[in-house]
């Protein structure tokens, strides 16, 4: 004999799995963009793009996903941001006498 417990047991799991698949089926583009965008970054790099990798390049990459790897790589490229530290030119400072 089935009591109510179990009804309501069997209910709450059904409406578990229910919110869970819904979820997942939210998250899929959003994580499909993310690859999308880490596998550019990484075929730029591995093309020779001079890109630093830092927390703040791949935040943007795995968040902006496509859209932000092109970003990160063109504004490397122009020399105006994600520069490696090898590229930056530094210019003495000189103290006339």
């Amino acid at each position: 004999m089935v009591t109510g417990v179990e009804l309501g047991a069997i209910a709450v799991v059904l409406l578990f799995l229910l919110l869970l698949a819904r979820l997942i089926r939210s998250v899929r583009p959003l994580l499909v963009n993310t690859v999308m965008g880490l596998g550019a970054f990484v075929l730029a790099s591995f093309l020779g793009v001079e890109v630093a990798v830092s927390a703040f390049a791949i935040a943007l990459v795995a968040l902006g996903g496509l859209p932000g790897a092109l970003v990160v790589i063109f504004l490397s490229m122009l020399d105006v941001a994600f520069v490696p530290a090898a590229l930056i030119v530094s210019v003495p400072l000189t103290v006339p006498i």
